[in-house]
């Protein structure tokens, strides 16, 4: 390594460090303090993620499939990926197990979209906001859903960025196009047109950059209307339109108050329910998720719930979540959330596995 690239590495490494003494995560940030909200019992979990005794695991994205595919030598009707962010990236059956696992570094946030070919076959395409020094920006993966034998999610390339500490992340379609939502710790926002150049490795053009104002996270795009919800850790839930044209415009749709958002305001997902849609985020300060229904003129709050002790544990602390509408395997007919659970009865931190049926009869959706 020549002395220029040294100096850029440590000076990298030093700006990482600056940014996270702003703001200390650690296991068991939300045990004790769980607010009011509807129960909801999870279904199963995954086992613990490697890194032990540490605030860990963070983000998970599904995809399903109607028909199922082969990933190594077991056929699913879909996954789960999540992220340990300190060591890499896992890839879960719908039954919790673990089908894969990617030691691919400080993996932070991770989403998953369709939409791109490559060599002419259709691919899902994985994101992870990735903060290891020397490749700090997008980790992008390729998964073939029509690939035979020990077909497996496998590393793709990177989107390069200027921000230093990459935190959250979420895809999102715009008409033919495929946008990379990227969210830096210090409230960067930048978004890139994700596409496929001739050799087959991934193409990324920015067309957006923004101050969000402070430690942000939470990221998730409603394609239906164009918006793109942004946590804003200790502020509250903002929207901002997906046409990057649009720049820094943006509505505050709830601001961090008692008995809706407690900060921190961490993880966002927009679920689909037939012609309903809506927005779960989590309420780290309180273990709770407040839920708004967003198919609307505006977002509508329709309750918060709160995932307790069944077949496994309860959930408190959360980080990362995310969820899919309709048929997700045979065990969630009508979709699956996910929900990364900070401190976990055994071992140490997972995700676990919640039925929509139950939070949507919780609330009274």
């Amino acid at each position: 390594m020549s002395l220029r690239s040294s100096m850029l590495a440590l000076g990298a490494a030093l700006a990482l460090s600056a940014c996270a003494t702003h703001e200390i995560d650690f296991q068991g940030e939300g045990e004790g303090v769980v607010g009011q909200g509807a129960p909801v019992q999870p279904r199963l979990e995954t086992p613990s993620v490697g890194t032990a005794g540490q605030d860990a695991a963070d983000d998970p994205a599904i995809w399903a499939s109607a028909t199922p595919v082969r990933i190594g030598d077991v056929t699913t009707p879909g996954f789960v990926a999540g992220t340990d962010k300190k060591a890499g990236l896992y890839i879960y059956g719908l039954d919790g197990t673990i089908l894969q696992f990617l030691p691919d570094g400080l993996l932070n946030n991770v989403d998953v979209v369709e939409g791109l070919s490559v060599a002419g076959r259709p691919q899902v395409i994985l994101g992870a906001s990735d903060r290891t020094p020397g490749k700090t920006g997008v980790s992008l993966y390729l998964f073939d859903p029509a690939g035979q034998g020990d077909n497996a999610v496998r590393p793709w390339g990177q989107i390069a960025t200027d921000v230093v500490e990459p935190y959250g992340f979420c895809f999102a379609r715009r008409g033919a196009e495929v946008h990379a939502v990227l969210v830096g710790h210090e409230g960067e926002l930048r978004q890139f047109v994700l596409s496929v150049g001739a050799d087959g490795q991934p193409v990324s053009r920015e067309v957006r950059r923004a101050a969000i104002g402070s430690i942000s996270e939470g990221c998730a795009a409603d394609e239906a209307s164009g918006s793109l919800f942004i946590g804003e850790e200790n502020v509250g839930l903002w929207r901002y339109d997906l046409d990057p044209a649009t720049g820094d415009r943006r509505t505050l749709i709830q601001p961090v108050a008692p008995g809706v958002i407690v900060a921190d305001l961490e993880g966002l997902t927009v679920l689909h329910d037939g012609e309903a849609r809506y927005l779960i985020g989590s309420s780290q300060g309180d273990s709770t998720f407040p839920v708004w229904r967003i198919d609307g003129p505006a977002p509508v709050l329709k309750g918060r719930f709160v995932v307790t002790d069944g077949v496994v544990d309860r959930i408190t602390g959360t980080d990362g979540l995310d969820a899919l509408g309709g048929p997700v395997g045979e065990t969630f007919p009508e979709g699956l959330v996910v929900i990364q659970d900070d401190v976990n009865d055994v071992g140490t931190q997972n995700f676990k596995y919640v039925d929509w049926r139950d939070i949507r009869a919780a609330l009274n959706l």
